[in-house]
């Protein structure tokens, strides 16, 4: 199963040396987040709305935006929750059963945008890119996934954000009971939530207009 590795680092800032005209170099600000497309997630526990940025994190995504039109997503659960952290989905349909993705994607977490409550990013092994379909929702600011501050120097890529369903679905996610189950080869996972949260579908739809 695909974890997410947590890493924390401290950043610095980038000056230039050379005497006494040393200059400080101001770092680029990171791009604000595009909603380029946007979908509806309709889940067990309630409907979703995401906005995926092609802009800013083109392969990443077009890759999501792929395996929304392939229905990918249609039946999974969200198999890893971790209150006031994260929840995963992408990898698995109810019983923990493995559905294998497409091949793995380049890394976009250089791109800058942060992983902040709400976003979007692409889980991965230990490996930096390694992504293919999972992915998780922050439910909190976990700035030390960001590749600034990443213990790996690479960090985890946002795509995109949620932009209705935060409070009503997500958090109640964020807090449901989970525990360690089994999947089909009697593999143990963690924080598996005990009723399972199934996608039922996401499939595209308007982007707020303003």
């Amino acid at each position: 199963m695909k974890k997410l590795i947590l890493s924390l680092a401290l950043s610095s800032t980038l000056v230039a040396c050379g005497g006494s005209d040393s200059v400080e170099v101001t770092p680029t600000p990171p791009p604000t987040l595009a909603a380029d497309v946007c979908y509806l997630m309709e889940t067990s526990m309630g409907d979703v709305k995401l906005a995926v940025d092609l802009t800013n994190t083109p392969i990443t995504g077009k890759n999501f935006k792929q395996y929304v039109d392939d229905g990918f997503y249609d039946g999974m659960i969200f198999h890893r929750v971790i209150t006031q952290f994260m929840a995963q989905t992408g990898g698995f349909t109810p019983g923990l059963v493995s559905k294998e993705g497409r091949g793995p994607i380049v890394n976009e977490s250089d791109v800058g945008i942060k992983n902040i409550r709400g976003t979007l990013a692409m889980a991965r092994t230990s490996s930096p890119n390694s992504a293919t379909s999972q992915f998780f929702i922050n439910a909190v600011d976990n700035d030390f996934l960001d590749k600034e501050n990443a213990q790996d120097g690479v960090g985890y890529a946002v795509f995109g954000k949620v932009i209705e369903g935060m409070e009503d679905v997500m958090d109640q996610i964020d807090i449901v009971v989970t525990g360690v189950a089994k999947d089909p080869k009697g593999n143990n996972y963690g924080d598996v939530p005990v009723e399972d949260i199934v996608i039922n579908k996401i499939a595209e739809t308007a982007c707020p207009t303003s």
